[in-house]
């Protein structure tokens, strides 16, 4: 095995990334705006992770996720840093359905995650049973939340099940492909858990949100794309990083880390890579492995979570095959609630969310469906036939498309997303505590803080930033305002 001479010259420190996702990119892309070197590791022959582009019918599509939450600022900051900020394109069309009782019902204004502050928006999607049993919320007695509680278990104890089977679970499962009823509420939906803290009605705290946003006076879209794919920013990225100096490898898995005496050996089945600080980027059971000897309290944590598995279907269809279709008209898609026992559990019109994917394939209609919650994945394992055959046949009782498609794609993502049960954000203060232990070694990801682009971006920042203060002495607020990542994201964001 080869042992790497290159260490890093006198008073640059270098740090090694492992993991080329989003969250490793980001990372490395920080950590170069502040003088270090960087190496990042990826041990498979792409980088990205859930983000991903691929073809349908000779149309680039997003093969993963399409779209980033526009009101946090690290996603939007990045892709406007790497390049990308002319690209950046909202959603042509939000107006999504619930398929639930047979019917595609419109999705409901006025709710966090929801969760109603008014049981009338609900009118049409619950049974007048389940709106009268959301408005008799106010006069039960308080529910404390204490230091965790689940979504789906407190919304059902306040405003009943009903609301949580036929809306919160479907929204969630969109995000997590988790069970509501296990997913913390901290963790998940962190203001509606500090608004629900505060006591008294569910309906007042969701009402009490609402008037927070609207005093912030946020604008914009809430939701962001980019022209060409969500699955362009970490090659973006990737390019930034190389122009930057970086080092990108892939096909490159790490076996092992050690600590030294001036810093980590991270070892390959090629070589050594001496390092001053290493930024640890990869899933859960991954991080596991590798913190096994020299952290084996933060491996221990990491080696109980768990995650969801999900398989995307992508379809195009002739447009003039699907104009008779009038239950795709004007919609972006819908989601689907477990209790009504369908096989996908969202459908997402392509052709009319995004408005570049229909100026590329003008002649095309494409649309994508998702299969695979937590506890529910035996339908990701069959064929891929057999995926789109199933996909299809609910397409047609949601919608009556009876056309047949002219290209087809699976996309599965084992263990692809991270869950987040009560308690959750205590095991990751733990799991920090224990890394923190460690010489410049920190963690990031979606395990961590969520599973949104913005927020695995947010979670490399913070890594990197604790890096560099670790090797280089300086705080970490001088290196934040002296980066020079920041400066451009801060000229950025004033325009």
């Amino acid at each position: 095995m080869q042992r790497s001479i290159n260490r890093a010259d006198p008073g640059t420190g270098h740090v090694v990334v492992i993991g080329g996702g989003i969250a490793g990119l980001a990372a490395a892309h920080r950590l170069l705006g502040t003088g270090l070197r960087v190496t990042v590791l990826e041990a498979t022959e792409r980088l990205g992770g859930k983000l991903m582009t691929g073809e349908i019918a000779g149309t680039q599509v997003d093969l993963g996720a399409e779209s980033m939450l526009a009101r946090r600022p690290e996603g939007v900051g990045l892709a406007r840093e790497v390049g990308l900020g002319d690209r950046l394109q909202p959603p042509a069309t939000v107006t999504a359905s619930v398929w639930t009782r047979d019917a595609l019902r419109p999705m409901p204004k006025g709710h966090v995650m929801g969760v109603p502050g008014d049981p009338a928006v609900l009118t049409g999607l619950l049974t007048p049973e389940g709106l009268a049993r959301i408005a008799q919320e106010r006069e039960l007695t308080p529910t404390p939340v204490g230091d965790d509680v689940a979504v789906g278990a407190y919304v059902a104890d306040r405003l009943g099940r009903e609301v949580v089977d036929r809306l919160v679970e479907p929204l969630l499962g969109g995000v997590y492909a988790g069970d509501a009823y296990r997913i913390s509420m901290r963790a998940a939906v962190p203001q509606l858990f500090e608004a629900a803290r505060e006591g008294g009605s569910l309906l007042d705290a969701v009402l009490r949100i609402q008037e927070r946003a609207t005093a912030r006076q946020q604008t914009g879209p809430v939701f962001q794309g980019i022209e060409g794919g969500i699955g362009t920013l970490p090659r973006a990225v990737a390019d930034a990083v190389r122009a930057g100096g970086g080092e990108i490898l892939t096909a490159t898995p790490v076996l092992g880390l050690t600590r030294t005496a001036e810093g980590w050996d991270v070892r390959t089945d090629t070589r050594v890579i001496n390092a001053d600080g290493i930024v640890l980027a990869a899933p859960a059971w991954s991080a596991s492995t590798l913190l096994a000897a020299e952290c084996p309290a933060a491996s221990a944590e990491l080696a109980g979570v768990e995650y969801a598995s999900m398989a995307l279907v992508t379809m195009a269809f002739r447009r003039s095959d699907v104009a008779a279709t009038t239950a795709l008209d004007g919609r972006s898609g819908f989601l689907v609630p477990p209790v009504d026992g369908r096989t996908i559990k969202a459908s997402t019109f392509s052709s009319h969310k995004w408005n570049w994917v229909a100026d590329a394939a003008p002649d095309l209609f494409v649309l994508r469906t998702s299969v695979g919650r937590y506890g529910e994945e035996d339908h990701i394992h069959r064929e891929d036939g057999e995926i789109v055959d199933v996909s299809l046949r609910d397409l047609v009782e949601a919608t009556g498309l009876a056309a047949k498609p002219v290209d087809t794609e699976v996309t599965r993502w084992i263990g692809g997303l991270p869950q987040y049960p009560v308690g959750h954000l205590s095991r990751v203060a733990r799991i920090r505590d224990e890394v923190a232990k460690l010489p410049a070694l920190r963690v990031c990801g979606a395990v961590y803080d969520g599973v949104g682009i913005p927020a695995c971006i947010a979670s490399a920042h913070r890594a990197a930033d604790e890096i560099a203060a670790d090797i280089t002495g300086r705080p970490a607020e001088e290196i934040i305002a002296t980066s020079t990542l920041v400066k451009g994201t801060r000229s950025e964001a004033g325009q």
